[in-house]
């Protein structure tokens, strides 16, 4: 699957200061960067560093009192869509560390509330069929509503609003899926039937020794997903960061199978 990314950023930023950048698909398996184009302006200073579990670059700048940015990229996503109904959990004690640390709660994924709910709504499951399941439930009882949420809302708030965007869909999956001892993640990405058009952020849950890209919003799948970055939760897969305010003049996201 082949898909061409062209991203348009404009921000007044009210003061000079730093600003983290996280927008650019990442070189990794399932997916070959056949051409990527990135132009920043000119900040007064500009780094690379790795993302999250080394998948993906932030770039680091320092700018005077505006961020411009335009990019490009063709991406050619080889990975498969997971059979969640053939994989297996994996037992706490047989996972690698990188991992076990998405098993715990986070700012956004209080999974500690959700025992309860996943153990009795979801009795007699196990591994992908589990999540299959939660995924479902995710998709099914919540609205898709833009502007419903904000920077604060939570997997908790969520779960009682049954209303919000693609980060409140993946942080309440994750939230239910630590409940239940799978590990699960946040993926930033692109995909071509996102509506409206926009970053987009999904689950990475951990099933049978790999990592699996899921959507409860229902509108991409793995095999049309250009991945980003992953974290915890949307604090470390913001895809602009700064301390000072910044005001929007332009953004645009379009993604189109070629």
């Amino acid at each position: 699957m082949r898909m061409k990314i062209d991203v348009t950023l404009d921000y007044a930023l009210e003061a000079p200061g730093p600003a983290l950048l996280l927008i650019e698909a990442a070189g990794v398996h399932g997916q070959i960067l056949n051409r990527t184009n990135i132009d920043l302006g000119q900040p007064l200073k500009l780094a690379r560093v790795p993302a999250e579990e080394g998948i993906g670059e932030r770039i680091v700048m320092r700018l005077q009192d505006r961020l411009t940015c335009r990019y490009s990229a063709e991406v050619q996503v080889t990975r498969p869509r997971p059979d969640l109904a053939s994989l297996q959990a994996v037992e706490v004690e047989d996972m690698p560390g990188d991992a076990l640390r998405y098993l715990l709660p986070s700012r956004y994924c209080q999974s500690e509330r959700f025992g309860h709910f996943t153990g009795s709504r979801f009795e007699g499951l196990t591994g992908g069929p589990l999540v299959a399941a939660m995924r479902d439930w995710v998709e099914r009882n919540l609205d898709y509503v833009a502007g419903t949420s904000d920077g604060d809302t939570t997997a908790a708030d969520t779960f009682l609003d049954r209303r919000g965007v693609c980060r409140d869909y993946a942080h309440l999956l994750i939230a239910l899926c630590r409940a239940q001892q799978i590990p699960a993640r946040i993926a930033s990405v692109y995909a071509p039937h996102v509506q409206p058009q926009d970053f987009h952020a999904v689950v990475q849950v951990y099933l049978g020794g790999d990592w699996h890209l899921v959507d409860p919003t229902g509108m991409a799948h793995a095999d049309q997903m250009a991945l980003v970055a992953v974290g915890r939760d949307a604090a470390d897969v913001a895809f602009l960061t700064t301390n000072s305010v910044a005001e929007l003049r332009t953004q645009s996201v379009e993604v189109m199978l070629f």
